[in-house]
């Protein structure tokens, strides 16, 4: 049993904590009637938020529409006045512009475009949406007045801007390939880059907004002059320049040292200058035959003005094609793509067409030249002829995109060309064949022939031009193989043909020699100019080109001219006959001479006396211009009639065959031998 003093503690232990219980829940209620209170209130204040907000939306949307309506009608007055100023604006164009189009676009180019761009809009405004309006006359008229304007500037510029080339820079243009020293590449400015640039953007605008083509044509017609008069101002420069000084030349490049300019010589194509060196040397070298006629012009004597021609005629070739290379490029800039070809086609036309009229003309003139037998004339064909070939190239290149017939004019005048230039050969060899025996054209004292020295400088300019002539024979080749020949066959060709000509020499040279009534003249004359022709051969590379289809050409004129030798020799026969031991008397030792015997005797003195003096004085007349053959043939001769004589006077001599001897041995060995040695010397 728990006692009554802890059961009365734990008692009141038990209120206390229910007291503190319901103290709890007694608060615990009071805050939720409080709770409830807020809830209540925050209801009702929403409840009315709620109301009020209705309430102000529905004031609000009304109005806020009413703003949007506002807005959009303030931008439609806006986007109509712009409008109307727009339109009003094109109203204005015509009063705005007429001033700077009436001006013209003279040192304001951009100016004059914006201009005509605003009067390009007003028009096509006008046409779209007022077809009737009187304004559209107005700016029609403006736009016609103004590109009228710009074509008149492009004119203008092209003319005053468009300068012809001076001969100098186009020599230095040309020279330009061939210079092995390295230099600056020379170039040409056809206009001053600001001006280019304007030109340029006319013709765009032109062909752009101008639909106009008229442009083009003033273009091709100015440079076409310009490029026209630099090729006759080069041929103009070559004249002036051979008749002041005998040789064009061309300065240096001017922007390498401009104040102490060189001078460098024109590279001079192959021309029949080096063939007339080769015959000087020769003359030189007493080969040179100047006496006697031929029915031939004299190759010799052919006017240096025909080596400026060639050479004019071949540089204008060069420089119409750099010059033309050079005015394509600057069409491509101007001139729309699709034209390009075709103006550049009428552009180059009156140059080409000058350089093909002057080509035929060489070819005419040479023409009328194998008539007359000029075949000096005809030379000049094969040096053209050689360049036209050489640069087909590049022409083909330059006219690539034009018409056909811009093509076909330079391989029809090379075609030209070959045929004259084979007539030419072929009548060459002709008239060597058929060169008339005039006595008065002989040389009276047998040295070479003019016809000799005609006919191997002609063959000699064939070495500076193998192709070419050869080209040439073979052009006229009719059988299939010659259609495509090789440079082997032309070869050939040309050595059959050398050959052929030195055959037509070689008898025309025997029957010549019959117009001689002295046979040993008549060896001499085939003596010297045999030797000619053989010296000749070997200077130069004739011999080489003979042997291709005659091996022994060579020892062929060796023998020739050994037997001429001999011919001539024995025309010292009825000389040394008198003296020959087999038409001498037999005499006795310490016998008296009969005076049939002493008669024999001084007729044989007196007959070799009067021969000897008869032919010294004759053929000391005549020529050997040959030193080495000259001496050659004194030689042989004086030990031949030294011998005999000598032998003759030592066993007659001392014989008393006479009261008179120095009537009858008038002369010694010794002056035997120097009246020999005066023969062929006709300063002696």
């Amino acid at each position: 049993m728990i006692p009554p003093q802890e059961a009365s503690a734990r008692r009141r232990e038990i209120e206390d904590k229910l007291k503190k219980e319901e103290e709890t829940l007694s608060f615990i209620r009071d805050s939720l009637e409080k709770s409830d209170q807020l809830t209540k209130n925050m209801v009702s204040i929403l409840s009315s938020f709620e109301s009020r907000l209705m309430k102000l939306e529905n004031s609000i949307i009304p109005v806020h529409k009413q703003t949007e309506n506002l807005q959009r009608l303030q931008e439609n007055v806006e986007k109509t006045l712009s409008c109307l100023d727009h339109v009003i604006s094109y109203y204005h164009v015509a009063s705005d512009t007429e001033k700077i189009i009436r001006e013209g676009p003279t040192g304001r180019l951009e100016e004059y475009l914006g201009s005509m761009a605003k009067i390009q809009k007003a028009v096509e405004y006008f046409q779209d949406n007022s077809p009737d309006s009187p304004e559209l006359n107005k700016v029609k008229l403006l736009f016609e007045r103004g590109k009228e304007s710009l074509e008149s500037e492009f004119r203008s510029l092209m003319t005053r801007h468009s300068k012809v080339v001076s001969p100098v820079l186009i020599l230095d243009l040309i020279s330009g390939d061939d210079d092995l020293e390295v230099q600056e590449d020379v170039t040409l400015e056809h206009l001053p880059e600001s001006v280019l640039q304007d030109v340029i953007r006319i013709s765009r605008w032109l062909v752009e907004y101008g639909r106009n083509q008229d442009f083009m044509n003033v273009y091709y017609q100015i440079r076409s002059s310009q490029l026209d008069r630099s090729i006759k101002g080069l041929k103009e420069h070559f004249r002036k320049s051979s008749s002041s000084s005998g040789v064009p030349y061309s300065p240096a490049i001017p922007n390498k040292r401009k104040d102490t300019p060189t001078k460098k010589p024109v590279k001079r194509p192959g021309t029949i200058r080096k063939a007339q060196n080769l015959l000087k040397q020769y003359s030189q070298h007493g080969l040179d035959g100047k006496k006697g006629g031929s029915n031939l012009i004299p190759l010799e004597g052919r006017d240096d003005m025909l080596d400026v021609e060639t050479d004019a005629y071949i540089h204008c070739v060069s420089a119409f094609v750099k010059l033309a290379q050079s005015e394509y490029q600057l069409l491509t800039d101007i001139i729309p793509e699709h034209h390009q070809k075709k103006t550049f086609d009428s552009l180059i036309q009156d140059a080409l067409d000058g350089l093909m009229l002057e080509g035929e003309n060489i070819v005419s003139a040479a023409r009328k030249a194998i008539i007359r037998h000029d075949f000096s004339t005809v030379l000049t064909v094969f040096p053209i002829l050689r360049h036209l070939k050489q640069t087909k190239p590049e022409f083909d290149q330059v006219l690539q995109g034009t018409a056909a017939s811009t093509k076909n004019k330079l391989p029809s005048l090379i075609t030209s060309m070959e045929t004259i230039g084979a007539k030419a050969l072929e009548d060459f060899a002709d008239n060597i064949k058929n060169d008339p025996d005039k006595e008065y054209n002989m040389p009276k004292d047998g040295t070479v022939h003019e016809l000799t020295s005609n006919a191997i400088l002609f063959l000699q300019q064939l070495l500076d031009f193998q192709e070419t002539a050869g080209a040439m024979l073979a052009s006229q080749e009719t059988s299939s193989s010659a259609t495509s020949y090789s440079s082997e066959f032309s070869k050939r060709l040309l050595s059959t043909y050398i050959c052929k000509v030195l055959g037509n020499l070689q008898l025309n040279l025997l029957s010549k020699s019959k117009v001689y009534e002295d046979p040993a003249l008549s060896a001499i004359f085939l003596h010297n100019n045999y030797n000619y022709i053989l010296k000749s051969l070997e200077k130069s590379e004739l011999i080489l080109l003979v042997a291709v289809t005659q091996k022994t050409a060579e020892r062929s004129y060796r023998e020739h001219i050994e037997q001429q030798i001999q011919t001539y020799q024995r025309s010292w026969l009825k000389v040394t006959d008198y003296i020959t031991e087999k038409n001498l008397p037999m005499l006795q030792p310490g016998v008296k001479l009969r005076d049939k015997e002493r008669q024999v005797i001084k007729e044989r003195f007196k007959g070799f006396n009067d021969g000897l003096e008869e032919l010294c004085k004759i053929q000391k007349a005549w020529a050997i211009p040959d030193t080495e053959q000259r001496d050659k043939i004194r030689q042989a001769q004086k030990t031949i009639v030294k011998e005999t004589y000598g032998a003759f006077l030592h066993r007659y001599g001392s014989v008393p065959f006479t009261k008179n001897p120095e009537k009858y041995i008038k002369y010694r060995v010794e002056q035997v031998g120097d009246m020999i040695d005066r023969l062929f010397d006709t300063s002696a």
